[in-house]
């Protein structure tokens, strides 16, 4: 079975879905808050999407709103919230994307994004940061290079060299060159 992928197309559409079909508050965040926001050419097998109050039921609406629409259950990641909230203020670090007439749902602000990505920065983790910190630039959408470079700085010393090498190459394009 070929993997279920979502374009920059259809991660807005189901967005759009999301705000007619579920009640409350939702946050969309990863490659498709990427594909949907600032990397048109981005695509992702999954949509990590979960319910800000952080109930059993939003789980639970979110997985029938996934078979509902005839994808996988899989399709919808809610476990993404175990990283967010773990993130001091991210409650404060979230942008309207789409009202619906049942929900509103958000995206991380850019700062968010960065401190998300930079615990794992895999190789796409890396191109994820790099694309919207150059959208960052030509939109002048803020970014708190500080609190990312203080993330970056809480991270265990490691001694894979490409991950210290994507690491420095973030610094890098957040203006900071030195570790």
């Amino acid at each position: 079975m070929v993997p279920l992928r979502f374009d920059r197309d259809r991660v807005r559409a189901l967005v759009e879905s999301l705000g007619e079909s579920l009640d409350g508050e939702w946050l969309v965040i990863g490659g498709a808050a990427a594909a949907g926001w600032f990397s048109p050419a981005r695509t992702t097998e999954d949509v990590d999407v979960f319910g800000l109050e952080g109930t059993q039921a939003e789980r639970f609406a979110l997985m029938q709103f996934a078979a509902d629409a005839g994808l996988p259950i899989e399709a919808v990641n809610s476990a993404a919230d175990f990283f967010v909230r773990r993130v001091d203020g991210w409650r404060d670090q979230l942008v309207e994307w789409h009202q619906g007439s049942r929900s509103t749902i958000y995206r991380p602000t850019a700062t968010l994004f960065l401190v998300l990505k930079v615990a794992r920065l895999s190789q796409t983790d890396l191109e994820d940061c790099l694309a919207l910190v150059e959208h960052c630039r030509r939109t002048a959408e803020p970014i708190d290079a500080a609190r990312v470079m203080r993330a970056l700085d809480a991270l265990a010393v490691t001694n894979d060299a490409a991950v210290t090498a994507r690491r420095q190459r973030l610094r890098t394009a957040l203006g900071s060159g030195s570790p």
